[in-house]
């Protein structure tokens, strides 16, 4: 079911009103059923995938805590196995399979290995990685195992953060289904505000901004380089609000019922270097590769120095591209992000001489605008059909220079794209207005009249501008 759908704005309330309604010992049970429903939207079937993965982790997690030793490690790798099993079958089998058969053909072997005609469940890789979490942290010893098998269940399935996360911890997240939620107006205000801002950036932004990239990327040959170069630029903010938007519309959802899930995105395109973006880029995500995978790597390989940190921030940044679909586009895309990374912590000690003469407004342009440069380069790759594709959008995108003179086509590119960047730039203003507060947050300080002013502004931009072809979410697809 997506947030953007006829189906969510009679779901939401009838579900909400209802949890409240119920006695506290039902909650559970009704919020369980819910998510099932919400899941089911998409493709029934799939959800047998989902409850076979939550089974094995619930007993995962009581084998973990009543272990020791080899046995309990033992027990964790089974549940990891699981997960990434299932993960690797329905995302990862057929483009494996294509490398192999490529591989094999270079050494003229050939190799009739099948392919699977299966979709991809949505939000796979959400829940894999918040199962996962649940059972590592049961194994080190910061959190109890979960013995009631329906609260486990609903810690997997809750579904404002089923299919795009933010990916949980069950240190944040189990206990909160165990307490009582009381009424709260501010909960209920502040939930409802926070929904409103996601949607009004996925459907009046995000989607709107589609309606231009998407025709770019999809026939580059007849787009301007000026063209493809703002088509970059505007999928950067096409990807945010949309993600972001999804966010901002989950944490409220679960804020008006009382739970508070985690922030995934803090401004992330105010960064002055790729690592920062990454601190501020899909939250959940990035402190799950560090916690899980770059931390244990640095501390095993402790006596190997920078090789050591410079190996695991390789290693993190390919899985997260991996991560984002099963192509080499995306595993090019997390290896150029992990390059960025890399250089920044090499580099550290001489930038910042460098740099020491310059004023500190100056090298914040400055870092900024290579920040955002390398992104939309990157970014390339990550929106672009295929490697082959992003190539020829990079090389038109090399000859802008021969366009400049051609004041036909720059014409057309700046009445073209005008409006959007027009966008663009509320949204930045509104964020400067705010000097780093949260935007639902600092809706809700202001005056009553000034509020209630930005509602109306709000709903009418959403109901008048929102594009309403029931696009999917973009992290939908991963």
């Amino acid at each position: 079911m997506l947030f953007n759908s006829f189906q969510f704005l009679l779901f939401f309330p009838i579900v909400t009103v209802i949890y409240f309604l119920l006695p506290h010992k039902f909650r559970w049970i009704h919020l369980l059923v819910a998510s099932c429903v919400f899941y089911m939207a998409f493709i029934p079937v799939y959800i047998l995938i989902l409850i076979g993965t939550i089974v094995i982790d619930y007993i995962a997690g009581i084998l973990i805590e009543d272990a020791e030793g080899k046995k309990k490690q033992g027990y964790l790798f089974m549940s990891i196995v699981a997960n990434v099993a299932v993960l690797s079958i329905f995302k990862y089998y057929n483009f494996f399979v294509d490398n192999i058969v490529d591989v094999l053909h270079v050494f003229n072997f050939k190799a009739n290995i099948p392919l699977l005609n299966i979709i991809l469940p949505v939000g796979l890789s959400f829940h894999t990685f918040q199962a996962m979490s649940y059972t590592i942290e049961v194994y080190r010893g910061n959190q109890k195992a979960e013995r009631h098998f329906g609260i486990y269940a609903l810690y997997v399935m809750f579904y404002p953060q089923l299919v795009a996360g933010p990916i949980e911890r069950p240190q944040n997240l189990l206990h909160q289904f165990h307490e009582k939620h009381e009424f709260s107006r501010t909960d209920v205000v502040a939930g409802l505000r926070q929904m409103m801002w996601g949607l009004f950036k996925k459907v009046v932004i995000a989607d709107r901004l589609a309606l231009l990239v998407d025709p770019a990327y999809e026939h580059p040959e007849s787009a301007t380089a000026a063209g493809l170069i703002i088509a970059t630029f505007l999928f950067a903010y096409q990807i945010y609000c949309d993600f972001s938007g999804y966010s901002d519309i989950a944490l409220g959802a679960a804020r008006v019922m009382g739970y508070k899930l985690m922030v995934n995105f803090r401004r992330p395109y105010h960064s002055k270097s790729i690592s920062e973006f990454w601190r501020r880029w899909h939250i959940s995500l990035f402190t799950w590769f560090t916690d899980y995978i770059y931390n244990p790597m640095v501390i095993k390989l402790r006596n190997g120095g920078k090789v050591a940190v410079v190996f695991s921030v390789m290693t993190i940044f390919l899985i997260s591209g991996l991560w984002h679909g099963a192509a080499w586009k995306f595993v090019i895309y997390g290896a150029l992000q992990g390059i960025a990374v890399v250089y920044e912590i090499l580099t550290k000690k001489l930038r910042k001489k460098f740099f020491k003469p310059f004023s500190k407004p100056v090298v914040n342009t400055i870092s900024w605008l290579i920040t955002m440069s390398y992104l939309c380069f990157t970014f390339v790759i990550f929106r672009a059909k295929d490697m082959k594709t992003a190539g020829y959008i990079l090389k038109r995108i090399g000859g802008i220079f021969s366009e400049v003179g051609q004041s036909r086509y720059l014409l057309t590119t700046a009445v073209t794209y005008l409006p959007p960047l027009l966008w663009i730039g509320m949204l930045e203003l509104i964020y400067y207005i705010q000097k780093g507060a949260d935007t639902p947050q600092f809706i809700g300080t202001r005056p009553k009249p000034v509020r209630l002013a930005m509602y109306y502004a709000l709903g009418f931009a959403i109901y008048f501008l929102g594009v309403y072809e029931n696009r999917q979410f973009v992290y939908f697809a991963f």
